[in-house]
């Protein structure tokens, strides 16, 4: 399969923080919207994003723990929104339609990771339908909001690797693994981003999915401490492990994608540290993407399905 899975050599690496992506680039008069943008990495987005000048929307689950870690941000307002519950989706999604406002930048930056086997809405595995479904159909609900020039971020991971979308047994009622229907979720992240890509360009509008790096954050939550340090995130000790990054250098990639000029062209490519990946090494080393995350037709094989859940395609 060819690919543009290649790095263009950005300048920036593991170590940038969305502080320096975003330097030099003013956001005045372009609105974002980023999930999760109150917690971790999308906190960091949120404020490197308020500070170049962007007016950001923060859709929340946790109402007041949004506004606590919010006080004293200029540029940002918040929503509410449960990706869980697409009932809660749907109405976000028209009270925002009803500001007339338009989208210059989308971060789905909220989800979650490695829960014990949880089902939402119809009986669904919790993470593939907060992970994806809950913005797939956020996407396709704001669509007619955004503005040409507009980017769409799927925030993926590398644990995409843990394996492709089980298509004959997505609700893994055959049997649960966390990290399997974990990976599920994120190779669904970026086969998201390929296909919008694919149906968007023509309006001027491209998609981005990414790994946002290792990172020591809210999202280990449903982790024990010897699971921390089986996956190599933690010491016995409990402390941050060499290599981790912080959550500044976290959200630097996912800033990179929405805002870079660097981009300007591209899209429907899976990034990490700030650059386009290369493809997965035949070794099995975890870096770089798997060839399943990036296919097309596996791509549009998942919006088919997707759509059909979520009963919504603007497309």
């Amino acid at each position: 399969m060819t690919t543009a899975q290649h790095k263009i050599g950005s300048g920036f690496g593991a170590g940038t923080t969305a502080a320096e992506v975003v330097a030099g680039i003013d956001l005045t008069g372009k609105l974002a919207i980023v999930t999760g943008g109150y917690s971790g990495i999308g906190l960091e987005t949120t404020r490197a994003l308020a500070a170049a000048g962007a007016h950001v929307v923060v859709p929340a689950r946790r109402r007041a723990t949004a506004e606590e870690a919010l006080r004293g941000f200029e540029n940002v307002e918040l929503g509410e929104l449960d990706l869980a519950d697409l009932e809660s989706v749907r109405t976000f999604a028209e009270r925002f339609a009803a500001s007339g406002r338009g989208i210059d930048l989308f971060i789905g930056s909220a989800g979650i990771m490695a829960l014990p086997e949880t089902r939402v809405g119809p009986g669904w595995e919790a993470q593939f339908a907060t992970n994806h479904l809950g913005h797939f159909a956020l996407v396709n609900r704001l669509w007619a909001a955004f503005r040409p020039g507009a980017r769409v971020v799927s925030v993926s991971s590398r644990g995409h690797h843990y394996g492709p979308v089980c298509f004959d047994d997505l609700d893994f009622e055959r049997g649960y693994d966390k990290w399997l229907a974990y990976g599920q979720a994120k190779t669904a992240n970026v086969l998201f981003a390929v296909h919008l890509d694919k149906l968007a360009r023509e309006q001027g509008v491209r998609a981005f999915a990414l790994h946002p790096g290792r990172i020591l954050t809210d999202l280990v939550r449903h982790l024990d401490r010897q699971e921390l340090v089986d996956a190599g995130m933690v010491d016995e000790s409990g402390q941050v492990t060499g290599g981790a990054k912080t959550p500044e250098q976290g959200a630097a990639t996912q800033v990179w994608a929405a805002t870079s000029p660097q981009l300007d062209g591209l899209g429907g490519v899976y990034l990490e540290d700030c650059d386009i990946a290369e493809p997965a090494p035949a070794d099995g080393t975890r870096t770089g993407v798997k060839d399943y995350a990036i296919d097309p037709a596996l791509a549009e094989r998942l919006w088919t399905v997707s759509a059909e859940l979520t009963g919504v395609n603007a497309f």
